[in-house]
């Protein structure tokens, strides 16, 4: 029964996959889930919510009170927030997640630890070509943070401590209409403004190529991942996503939504486009072995992603 088992620790669960994450293992699992706020875990009686940040002492202590099997750890301060305060963005990225494992494998039985790591680790221009060889060579704070918890992990998991995977998301679809901190969020916003009828001008062309992963495909593949048996040569998994140009994201989510594609409109900005719209094709050989898929379609992307809306 899942009451009898470990449990499972997801940080970030307030957040808008850590909400999609808890109700996916709840049937299966006891689950902690913790978050600054937005812990709603009402109706799953498998699941201990245990507000507080990330960096108290104190709440890590009551997180890594028993034995975790697994760990899922989402909390971030992602790009854009975190270049505007640096300080706490190494506080939230590095040095809380490091305590948080290190406290964990205190007890001895090496966890399965999942870690939400970015494309943001291979900074900008990217290659013509990525695959699991790619070299990271982070431009931003956020993706050297990212980088340097890979690391970490690794070594944490040849040392016997944890079994680590850092799993590389890439753009996650449609996140709510709120400050997010991300300098991504147009990929998201193009969603609520089409099914509203309303005007949006995007930050990227209509040539622009991005990855992209709905909500409901990024949650099957942490499930996945976590269940895994064998776990691959590489700790770190590009993970399988949609190589999408924005006028074709545009026009299937005007045709899904029965408004039209002229509601959007295209301001470039050279920044934003480097970093977010020229994303090159992209093969990801060993995650694609393990049995992780992205939606399949642009039609099931955008269905999947309009779905959370």
């Amino acid at each position: 029964m899942a009451a009898e088992r470990p449990p499972i620790l997801v940080t970030g669960a307030g957040g808008f996959v850590g909400q999609a994450l808890v109700r996916a293992l709840a049937p299966h699992h006891r689950v902690i889930a913790t978050d600054r706020t937005n812990l709603d875990c009402a109706g799953l009686s498998s699941v201990s919510a245990l507000p507080g940040e990330i960096d108290d002492p104190a709440l890590v202590a009551q997180l890594t009170a028993e034995p975790l099997s697994a760990i899922i750890h989402l909390a971030t301060i992602p790009g854009g927030a975190a270049e505007t305060d640096p300080a706490l963005a190494a506080r939230i990225n590095v040095a809380a997640p490091m305590a948080l494992i290190d406290a964990a494998a205190a007890h001895g039985n090496a966890p399965r630890l999942l870690f939400a790591s970015s494309i943001a680790v291979f900074g900008e221009p990217l290659p013509a070509h990525v695959d699991d060889d790619t070299l990271v060579r982070p431009m931003l704070r956020y993706g050297a943070h990212k980088a340097m918890m890979e690391e970490w992990i690794a070594t944490l998991t040849r040392r016997g401590g944890v079994r680590g995977l850092s799993l590389r998301l890439p753009g996650i679809v449609a996140r709510p209409m709120a400050p997010s901190g991300m300098k991504s969020a147009f990929l998201s916003n193009l969603f609520h403004a089409i099914k509203a009828g309303e005007p949006i001008t995007l930050p990227v062309s209509a040539q622009a190529t991005c990855w992209l992963l709905s909500r409901r495909a990024l949650t099957g593949q942490l499930v996945a991942a976590l269940d895994l048996k064998n776990d691959p040569a590489s700790r770190r998994l590009n993970l399988p996503a949609l190589r999408v140009r924005i006028g074709d994201l545009v026009a299937e989510v005007a045709r899904q939504t029965g408004h039209e594609a002229a509601l959007v409109g295209y301001a470039p900005d050279p920044a934003i486009e480097a970093a977010f719209g020229c994303q090159p094709p992209l093969t990801t050989f060993a995650a694609d072995a393990l049995g992780l898929h992205h939606d399949g379609s642009l039609a099931a992307l955008v269905d999947h992603a309009l779905a959370d809306l």
